[in-house]
């Protein structure tokens, strides 16, 4: 029996296998800018990770490699939304309302903020 860091490790790299056998032959639609490839290996992990989700795998990502890619994902959403790009973090209705409660309140904690906080920088910043 695999334990949950190793079955987290095997998905991981099965996802960037599957990546860089598909990055071989980039999709038509696709443009070849530098970074395409970041974007095509996050593709393929979000969906080791649903499938992991899926198969009733919570263990999918270890605890520091779930916090390194909220880290990384949030630090890049806000670069880009601060450079003057306008969309939101996820599309619309993709995830549940429990989903984004839960991790806003976990976001504003890691970061040792309140809700009233985040409430007065978007009433200073129109954000």
């Amino acid at each position: 029996m695999s334990s949950p860091k190793r079955t987290a490790k095997h998905a991981i790299k099965a996802a960037a296998n599957t990546a860089s056998r598909q990055r071989l032959t980039p999709p038509v639609n696709t443009p070849t800018k530098s970074g395409n490839s970041a974007s095509a290996d996050a593709k393929h992990v979000a969906e080791a990770i649903e499938r992991g989700i899926a198969d009733g795998r919570l263990d999918v990502l270890t605890t520091d490699a779930l916090q390194a890619l909220i880290a990384a994902t949030c630090r890049v959403y806000a670069a880009r939304r601060q450079a003057g790009e306008d969309f939101l973090p996820i599309p619309p209705s993709s995830l549940t309302a429990t989903d984004v409660m839960i991790t806003a309140s976990g976001l504003l904690q890691a970061a040792n903020l309140a809700v009233f906080e985040l409430g007065m920088w978007q009433g200073w910043t129109g954000r």
